[in-house]
């Protein structure tokens, strides 16, 4: 048995003044524990992601029709609010899952020793961005599934992924000054790549906002341009993301690159073949939504997979200090 030390009121006020020094002063998790609380809240990030497509494409974007409260009279989804008010309710309530996932990462990061203040930091960007997106999800609510709004609830959880996947590859790294490991022209050539998978990114929530699935049964506004001509434009982008991956794997291959690039890029390259094949079939069954979901997925995937070869391009190994050499240590011995 570990016996539990015994707290005093100093540690109860310590505790409440800054919980977060309280904990990180006797606890010091392993670095495989950061690392997955980093993963966790990625992995919510995309989650959150795809129950936010269950809810509109099962319609049931107002079935909870104001917020914070489910309705005016109850918090919580009643019984005749049947169906869609379970499935919309339920998703806000994922919305806690992802903060204790988040809360989770900011903690380990918080109690790793030495402390890192830059992964730290990543995991309460990631809390801002969830509490800025749960008050323009309420918004999207209280507008009537605007798909303006909707758009830019999307974008915004894109953003929670990549800050989520900047800290799940910090807590693999070091903290020296990062050290490129290939030229500038391959770093720029997936600066386009990045660039072209934001526009495709972008594109598709104008496809989204356009199309039939508007999210709830009753008449909602939609983007009013031809979803099936931005389909066609997303389609394009896709092309252009995928040439520009093929274009780098090939560079990568033929300057020698380091193994880490050339397998974020070969990755990135199977996702966006599957992500294609979902993304035709899709649209030439007229946008069934089991597939219109996983192409959600792809979606997240895809992002990840940028994101990854973009950070691939450096390296960052461990701070080590400045120990005194042998003829140091000699001339020491002699003083």
């Amino acid at each position: 048995m570990v016996r539990v030390q015994n707290l005093t009121r100093a540690d109860a006020l310590s505790a409440v003044r800054n919980p977060l020094a309280f904990i990180a002063e006797r606890w010091t998790p392993a670095t495989r524990t950061v690392r997955r609380a980093a993963l966790s809240a990625l992995v919510m990030s995309v989650v959150i992601v795809v129950t936010g497509g269950a809810v509109r494409l099962t319609s049931s974007g107002l079935g909870c029709p104001t917020w914070p409260k489910c309705t005016d009279d109850s918090l919580t989804a009643t019984s005749a609010m049947g169906f869609h008010g379970a499935i919309e309710f339920g998703n806000r309530m994922l919305t806690y899952v992802l903060c204790a996932a988040v809360g989770w990462a900011i903690v380990a990061a918080r109690s790793q020793k030495p402390w890192r203040r830059g992964l730290t930091r990543l995991g309460w960007a990631q809390f801002w961005i969830v509490m800025s997106n749960a008050v323009l999800g309420g918004i999207v609510v209280l507008v009537g599934l605007n798909p303006y709004t909707v758009a830019a609830h999307f974008l915004l959880s894109t953003a929670l992924i990549t800050v989520a996947a900047l800290m799940w590859q910090r807590t693999r790294e070091g903290d020296a000054a990062p050290r490129p490991l290939v030229g500038k022209s391959v770093q720029q050539l997936v600066w386009f790549l990045v660039t072209a998978a934001v526009l495709l990114i972008a594109a598709g929530t104008v496809v989204t906002g356009a199309g039939p699935h508007a999210g709830d049964s009753s008449e909602v506004e939609r983007i009013p341009v031809s979803w099936e001509t931005v389909a066609k434009l997303h389609a394009v982008l896709a092309w252009i993301v995928v040439t520009l991956t093929f274009a780098l794997w090939f560079v990568l291959k033929a300057v020698d690159a380091p193994r880490g690039p050339l397998r974020r890029t070969r990755d990135l390259f199977l996702i966006l073949l599957s992500q294609g094949v979902i993304g035709y079939v899709q649209y030439f069954t007229d946008l069934p939504e089991a597939l219109v979901a996983l192409h959600m997925l792809g979606s997240c995937l895809v992002w990840i997979g940028v994101v990854r070869v973009l950070l691939s391009l450096r390296e960052r190994p461990e701070l080590t200090a400045d120990l005194p050499g042998p003829a140091t240590t000699s001339a020491l011995s002699r003083a």
